[in-house]
């Protein structure tokens, strides 16, 4: 097996409607430039409140991606 190195970021993905979808948006987002990703963590969820109402769903994730060689 070859050795490999991954680099780590950190994104925060919000949606109108759940987690799940937060942090699909996160992950799809990140797919447009990005390549070879392989692994994303849910690291935290959270809400933004307006007047105590949930106004978003927020899902923050690690995407781990592989480094290219040359």
């Amino acid at each position: 097996m070859k050795d490999s190195v991954y680099k780590l970021v950190e994104l925060v993905g919000t949606s109108e409607k759940s987690w799940e979808e937060a942090a699909k948006l996160a992950v799809a987002t990140a797919n447009k430039s990005l390549r070879d990703i392989r692994i994303a963590e849910v690291v935290k969820l959270d809400m933004h409140l307006e007047d105590s109402r949930i106004v978003s769903y927020r899902a923050r994730i690690k995407i781990s991606f592989k480094y290219e060689d040359d």
